[in-house]
């Protein structure tokens, strides 16, 4: 291990920027956590339905504002894909091969999803399951989904909002918001909403175009960002009426996530001025050849990980029927504070169901030149194909 770590490390291009890696690699993981601890499926009745815990205890909400954290992605993916398309032009090379280049490795790995679940769920029907409880699990493998729709309209959008100031999306938030819940209430206007899923995470992707243009001054930056995003979140919350939950909760009036609300871009402000602060550290421990190569490969596999998370805890839960009785944490109502405990038992099971399959899927996510890249070719010029794509 060892070994490899320190090939990892001497593999990677001089002047990849590891910090940005490693934000990318924790905001991956967030959303990983975050829906395993807040997403239960409930067996009643012969019926699995989905469940939260933040639905019967509102003062979990905590547990979303540490791992909600799209807005990191979106903040990277502005930085990256800001940086790419100017590379790009300085090479010369066209922007649909850019565009093609940027976006193969997005929506590779989602056919393979697309097709084990299509049976999956052609199968379930087939064998007695009920038609709510196919529906049940297919949305929540398949609405994962709306991000990487989003991320995609966002990088073929680069070209056009690399240099758009973030306040610009962010008065058309603001302004969303004023029309639904302030001026004329939630019903008539609650479609203006879903603007806000492209201005809201617009937001976030403008300002790591800034910072990939070399904006100044970034731990600076970084405090402005946390303490008026932070404060910003708290005056809305307390006294806006806007969900403390940064995650959906099932049955709630309003949503922060579905669609993004002002107080979900405020709460992403903050989380990107503490991602900003976070860079020089995460530059100082990323320098450890051990440190780097677990980054390196959460990162090489990041679309095949957020796309079979959901798959992963499923298929646990389904074994677990099996059992004579409902396992705590796995099939019980998440309504108490044993269940929370059970279910962070449960996370390595979902781990394990997760690097099975990571083993039978990450392959379409790095494609036929990542393959042999890693396995038969281990040089650095080949390996840096690899990270360039």
């Amino acid at each position: 291990m060892r070994e490899l770590a320190r090939w990892i490390d001497s593999a990677t291009p001089p002047d990849r920027d590891r910090a940005v890696d490693a934000l990318r690699a924790l905001a991956i993981l967030g959303v990983v956590l975050g829906h395993w601890l807040v997403t239960a499926l409930v067996a009643d009745s012969g019926t699995v339905h989905p469940a939260s815990p933040l639905q019967y205890r509102p003062q979990l909400a905590p547990i979303s504002w540490v791992f909600q954290t799209l807005a990191v992605f979106f903040l990277v993916g502005g930085q990256v894909g800001a940086k790419s398309y100017a590379s790009a032009r300085a090479r010369g090379q066209t922007y649909g091969r850019w565009l093609g280049a940027r976006t193969g490795r997005l929506f590779r790995p989602v056919a393979a999803v697309l097709v084990v679940w299509t049976v999956a769920a052609g199968l379930m029907l087939a064998s007695g399951a009920r038609f709510e409880t196919v529906c049940a699990l297919g949305k929540l493998v398949l609405s994962p989904l709306w991000f990487l729709l989003v991320f995609a309209a966002l990088t073929a959008a680069t070209p056009l909002v690399a240099r758009l100031h973030p306040l610009w999306p962010l008065a058309v938030v603001l302004h969303v918001d004023l029309i639904r819940f302030g001026l004329y209430g939630t019903s008539r206007y609650e479609w203006l909403g879903w603007i806000n899923v492209a201005a809201g995470w617009l937001v976030p992707y403008c300002l790591g175009a800034a910072w990939a243009r070399g904006a100044r001054r970034i731990r600076t930056t970084g405090w402005v960002l946390l303490l008026v995003g932070a404060a910003a979140t708290s005056a809305l919350v307390l006294w806006a009426g806007y969900p403390a939950s940064m995650a959906g909760v099932p049955g709630a009036g309003i949503s922060n996530l579905n669609p993004p609300t002002l107080a979900a871009v405020t709460f992403g402000l903050a989380q990107c001025g503490a991602a900003l602060l976070l860079l020089g550290p995460l530059r100082r421990v990323l320098r450890r050849p051990v440190v780097w190569a677990g980054v390196a490969l959460v990162n090489l596999s990041a679309m095949t990980v957020f796309l079979w998370h959901q798959t992963a805890m499923i298929a646990v839960t389904a074994l677990g029927l099996l059992a004579d009785t409902a396992l705590p944490g796995l099939h019980t109502v998440p309504d108490g504070s044993g269940w929370v405990f059970a279910r962070l038992a449960w996370l390595p099971v979902f781990a394990v169901a997760l690097l099975v399959c990571w083993a039978a899927f990450h392959t379409y996510e790095q494609g036929k030149r990542g393959r042999t890249t890693v396995v038969r070719e281990r040089r650095p010029t080949r390996t840096e194909e690899v990270w360039n794509a």
